[in-house]
């Protein structure tokens, strides 16, 4: 049913059906690399796209994941504070190393192992949200109650204003 899925599509759509959520990925042929390029695919608000970013953490230097309405900018220092210490974006190796997806696909779903999430807030407000896939071209849609769900994720202010 999934055989023409990519390899890291098929993971993420592995992943949901692990939830046992009904959620499809879809491959399109376009790009949903970026927040506006994934709304403009699906024909939805820029608000309803999961932006999956990976921070880390100066100290510890373990993974902090957040997934952020695609409409919004996250408040390093507000995530700093909620995490508890000093914070920096990842870099393309670390990614890959912590979620198993390269920049421009990572899905909420589907890493080696649990990270430490935070969900921004604003997604709550959405009845649909999308999020990507596994590739730069592949996404998903689901609720922003599932979406907390498969990640566990704790939900926090971290709109930057």
């Amino acid at each position: 049913m999934d055989s023409t899925l990519s390899a890291s599509a098929k993971r993420v759509q592995d992943a949901l059906h692990g939830f046992g959520l009904d959620c499809r990925v879809k491959e399109l042929t376009e790009s949903t690399r970026t927040a506006v390029d994934a709304a403009n695919a699906v024909g939805c608000d820029v608000g309803q796209i999961v932006k999956s970013l990976v921070f880390r953490g100066k100290s510890s230097g373990r993974a902090v994941f957040v997934v952020a309405s695609g409409a919004n900018m996250v408040d390093e220092k507000a995530l700093a504070a909620i995490v508890g210490e000093k914070i920096g974006r990842a870099d393309p190796d670390f990614v890959r190393e912590q979620t198993g997806f390269a920049i421009g696909g990572v899905s909420p779903v589907g890493h080696p192992a649990p990270l430490q999430t935070y969900v921004d807030e604003d997604l709550l407000g959405y009845e649909e949200i999308w999020a990507a896939a596994g590739t730069p071209n592949a996404l998903f849609s689901l609720t922003p109650q599932q979406l907390c769900q498969i990640t566990s994720g704790e939900v926090a202010a971290i709109k930057k204003v």
